[in-house]
């Protein structure tokens, strides 16, 4: 039997070695913050039991839209820029528990809605700028507008608004349908089974999987290509479950359910970049120099960087916030890049909150 060693305290290199472990659990780069689903004070939060954040977009003013899943789903907005900083909730729908999706489009945001009888797709003007949350303020809510239901009592796996910004792509179950934001109406083209997310490429295609195979949907010719081009060998039975786009080059970042990850580019196809330490890989957005940040493994998940300059995937530890609110991440939904480069991650748990991560700025 190996006899342990024995550490003495009061020696500095003792001291050093207990300040890296328990330094070295939580973030080690950059900064977060977690932000909770209400403006302090005046507002109330979205009950726990119905906060767990499960989508997350950027619209074009830099606010960050979003919706939670649990025993209702909840779509909010987050202002974080200016004489801001808060989260307001937009409305409930009591009659849903599940938000895979929403989409900032041209004029309007939708979000995508499930419940037990299917899924649907709902639509509202963008949320104004508030004059100034620091002395005075005012909200309101204005209603949702239904653009419809996608099948008959399907589920929707994901959607997507295309370059336009005037239509949305949405996934079910069993086929494909193109929504018409500003009209309202949907229709659907083609019988193609839902299976995992989808991603625009860098030359303005949207694309799915199947599992085996890349579909392609064409906007601008209105023409879906079935077999794209295959997968690249991993781990894709449930299609691909995550996408991250570069907003500068269009480069894709996706990862199959081991923690591989692949960078996809329309003209070059796939390319394996690195594995993380845990899987499956829970959300991942990509920030304006190029660098890939995301969540990873089961229960309590870490933080994990790739950097296109040195091809490395790099753990960052446990998400952990400090600044006012004093919260350790569990798991994260979802995430996206805010209007200054920051990733905002949406905490996937009860009492979920908005986190912004900042993150360390590169010496070049």
């Amino acid at each position: 039997m190996t006899k342990r060693k024995r550490w003495d305290k009061s020696r500095p290199d003792t001291k050093a070695k207990v300040d890296e472990i328990v330094h070295g659990v939580f973030v080690m780069e950059g900064t977060m913050v977690a932000i909770p689903t209400h403006f302090p004070g005046t507002t109330t939060p979205i009950p726990r039991d119905e906060g767990h954040i499960t989508a997350l977009d950027s619209a074009k003013d830099g606010n960050i839209y979003g919706g939670t899943s649990g025993r209702a789903v909840h779509v909010f907005v987050g202002m974080f820029h200016g004489v801001t900083g808060m989260v307001f909730d937009l409305g409930s729908f009591p009659d849903s528990n599940n938000c895979p999706a929403i989409c900032c489009a041209e004029g309007k945001f939708v979000a995508a809605v499930n419940g037990p009888k299917g899924g649907r797709l709902v639509s509202r003007n963008y949320q104004p700028l508030p004059y100034d949350l620091l002395q005075e303020w005012g909200f309101s809510r204005s209603p949702f507008d239904d653009i419809g239901t996608p099948g008959q009592g399907e589920l929707i796996v994901d959607a997507k608004a295309l370059p336009s910004g005037k239509s949305i792509l949405c996934s079910t179950e069993t086929g494909l349908h193109l929504a018409k934001v500003a009209e309202g109406g949907i229709e659907r083209i083609e019988d193609v089974p839902g299976r995992g997310r989808m991603g625009l490429g860098s030359n303005g295609g949207l694309f799915g999987s199947d599992g085996k195979t890349l579909w392609r949907f064409d906007e601008k010719n209105n023409y879906l290509d079935r077999e794209w081009c295959p997968m690249p060998e991993g781990y894709w039975e449930g299609g691909v479950s995550i996408w991250a786009r570069n907003q500068v080059s269009g480069l894709q970042y996706v990862a199959d359910s081991s923690g591989r990850l692949f960078s996809f580019d329309e003209e070059d196809g796939f390319n394996e970049v690195g594995k993380t330490d845990l899987a499956p890989i829970g959300a991942m957005a990509v920030t304006f120099d190029g660098r890939l940040f995301g969540s990873c493994g089961d229960g309590i998940s870490r933080l994990f960087t790739y950097d296109p300059e040195d091809r490395a995937v790099k753990d960052l530890g446990i998400a952990v916030s400090l600044l006012e609110r004093r919260r350790y991440g569990y798991q994260f939904g979802a995430a996206t890049v805010g209007r200054d480069g920051e990733i905002v991650f949406g905490e996937n748990d009860d009492l979920g909150h908005v986190w912004l991560y900042f993150p360390k700025v590169i010496k070049r």
